[in-house]
């Protein structure tokens, strides 16, 4: 994980150079995503902030996370019925997730470029970005039901 005090510096300059407005609660936002580990959804987050600003909208949040993420500086994992940020590792990854719990890890793993540069022959697609999900049980969940 990046330092988070190097991270939060990164965000607020990309945020500045793109005359973005810099409220006291969006810079908590970019705070707590700096400092993230793991993937919190903008729930999570907007808890998170509602404790030192009670009057913040979740329209706030989902405006800076969609920007970040138009900036390319925050990586949206889809849980079926939620969203997830990943703040500190923007660039595409792989992720896993846990079937039951919903536990979401990032791993390593390092694309075939062979096999992508034949779907793009094969589709006539150009790939820009790529996104590898793998679903399953975590150790946790597998202990517990055996």
């Amino acid at each position: 994980m990046p330092d988070p005090q190097a991270r939060f510096d990164e965000l607020i300059a990309l945020l500045k150079a793109h005359d973005f407005r810099l409220t006291p609660q969006r810079v908590e936002l970019v705070r707590l995503i700096a400092a993230s580990q793991g993937h919190p959804s903008a729930a999570q987050l907007y808890a998170q902030i509602r404790t030192r600003f009670p009057t913040m909208s979740q329209a706030t949040v989902y405006k800076t996370l969609t920007l970040l993420k138009e900036i390319h500086q925050v990586f949206e994992i889809d849980l079926h019925d939620d969203r997830h940020y990943d703040g500190n590792r923007p660039e595409p990854h792989p992720h896993l997730i846990c079937t039951r719990c919903n536990k979401i890890v990032d791993g390593e793993f390092e694309p075939d470029l062979s096999s992508i540069r034949k779907l793009e022959q094969i589709s006539g697609y150009q790939i820009t970005r790529s996104h590898f999900t793998f679903y399953g049980l975590c150790a946790d969940c597998i202990h517990s039901s055996g």
